[in-house]
């Protein structure tokens, strides 16, 4: 065994040229196999610990850490390192509710986990609207129920669901109350918890 190389690249030169996913080759990665693999069979799984350094790869990233060309598609520079960077189809494609049309923040984190879209974590009820219990609760499934006009969430309707056979006799039963208009942003003002 004396005079045997102990460097990978001197046996293993074939295989450093001809791995395409990524191209170790046109890439110019290191020809010392031990920096990214271990002496496992087929070279696998590779440890490319200097990723982290980049963008760590958690929750469903660490699913596809040992396909490279899932996200880099051969080119290893420029790559997005941003939710929206990669996600951007899902975003414009999203339709319940309508991210592009509701101009709804890129930052994908605000609202989902990195483990799974669905699903959010988008705490609408807590932060935006308290009512969610009670009679309310579990009362919608859409945005589209409580929010009529698409794009625009500022705007909610409180009256399509709370149906009035006649607008007079809820002016009646309000006769009197200081600010009182038939439209939902007066009732929820007056009516925060619902009662």
């Amino acid at each position: 065994y004396s005079g045997t190389p102990t460097d990978c690249a001197a046996c293993h030169t074939d295989q450093f040229n001809q791995t395409t996913n990524p191209d170790h080759n046109s890439l110019g990665l290191s020809m010392d196999c031990a920096a990214c693999h271990t002496t496992e069979p087929n070279w696998m799984p590779a440890t490319f610990d200097v990723h982290n350094d980049y963008y760590a790869l958690n929750g469903a990233h660490a699913l596809i850490a040992n396909d490279c060309a899932a996200c880099h598609n051969g080119d290893y520079n420029n790559t997005p390192n941003t939710c929206f960077g990669c996600h951007s189809t899902d975003y414009n494609q999203t339709t319940n509710p309508d991210h592009q049309a509701s101009q709804f923040p890129t930052d994908c984190e605000l609202c989902h986990s990195e483990t799974a879209w669905v699903p959010s974590t988008f705490d609408h009820d807590d932060l935006y609207f308290p009512i969610y219990s009670g009679k309310h609760k579990e009362e919608w499934d859409e945005c589209i129920e409580c929010h009529t006009i698409a794009g625009d969430f500022t705007m909610f309707s409180c009256i399509d669901c709370h149906e009035h056979d006649n607008q007079n006799e809820v002016n009646n039963d309000h006769n009197g109350v200081s600010g009182y208009t038939y439209e939902s942003t007066a009732c929820y003002s007056c009516h925060p918890n619902g009662n």
